[in-house]
């Protein structure tokens, strides 16, 4: 019997299918998803308004929320597109701007990493040392700023010129995916992909167990002071300054890990389950962040309510 491979060298145009499975639904999924980034965008803006022009707020914690403008910018490079596929079938997209979008979308994940980090040691400061607060925070928050960013761009480049310059075959233009993901992308190569693989784990576990190491250390700093504070009011004063950011450190990490370790290494998980639950890890950060931190936060809520 004659076997014939059949590839596609260096493909212009891809196909985006969306969520495999659940192709005639997908008009109503689109529902739920654009109100959610309807929610974060206009929230996170309100916020980052209020900050701007409050001057009362000019404290080194609220220009943390500032960096948060990422969580715009991450629903924004993926959600229009995908709508257009839910809800205009218009599916197609130049594999050009597809590594765009896959270079755009994982730098924003590797920032938003970073802005919750500067944020738990924003706090470990604030409760632990809180005479050098302000003194400490005010010369490195522009320091802090510029690394998170280079941190995320230069860390994720290098995945886009390893299937520019090492993937040259593959197999189908179909992405079973709703955007460019780095593994749905490397997995359509004929060629060898390990070098892509154990690239993609070194960027997470350099970024994001990083980060949640020295998260979790700045928490286990923060939790022993504020036992030892020999009043109970003061320690629940303490506790609910970082209560905001531990419920938002929760659930995005929460969703990071479970979406990237299936995409590897889950492989009886249907993929609409995956690919459902990686839609939520880029949406549900930005929508909730608006709604957690304009709630939580006192001086934040005062202002919306006098809106």
């Amino acid at each position: 019997m004659l076997t014939v491979n059949v590839s596609v060298f260096m493909p212009s145009i891809l196909t985006i299918i969306g969520i495999p499975g659940l192709e005639l639904v997908q008009c109503w999924i689109g529902i739920p998803f654009s109100l959610m980034y309807l929610i974060a965008v206009i929230g996170n803006t309100l916020i980052l308004t209020i900050i701007k022009y409050e001057n009362s707020l000019d404290k080194p914690m609220h220009f943390f929320l500032v960096l948060g403008s990422t969580d715009i910018a991450l629903s924004t490079c993926i959600l229009p597109k995908m709508l257009g596929i839910f809800w205009f079938h218009l599916s197609e997209i130049y594999f050009a701007a597809c590594l765009l979008q896959m270079w755009l979308s994982h730098s924003f994940q590797a920032i938003e990493s970073g802005v919750l980090l500067a944020m738990a040691l924003d706090c470990c400061v604030a409760i632990c040392d809180p005479l050098r607060h302000a003194t400490i925070f005010s010369k490195l928050l522009t320091h802090i700023g510029i690394g998170v960013t280079l941190r995320a761009a230069i860390l994720v480049a290098p995945c886009l010129v390893l299937i520019k310059c090492c993937l040259k075959h593959y197999r189908t233009t179909i992405i079973s995916h709703s955007y460019c993901e780095h593994m749905a992308l490397v997995k359509l190569a004929v060629e060898d992909i390990r070098v892509n693989k154990i690239y993609g784990l070194f960027v997470a576990f350099t970024i994001l167990g990083f980060d949640i190491i020295f998260i979790t250390s700045s928490y286990v700093q923060i939790f022993i002071t504020v036992f030892q504070l020999p009043q109970k009011e003061a320690q629940l004063k303490a506790f609910n300054t970082c209560i905001a950011h531990i419920c938002v450190f929760l659930q995005f990490y929460h969703l990071a890990f479970f979406s990237f370790f299936t995409h590897r290494f889950g492989s009886h998980i249907p993929p609409y389950v995956h690919i459902l639950l990686s839609n939520l890890y880029l949406l549900v950060p930005p929508f909730l962040n608006s709604i957690v931190y304009g709630v939580k936060t006192k001086q934040i809520r005062d202002h919306v309510l006098k809106i």
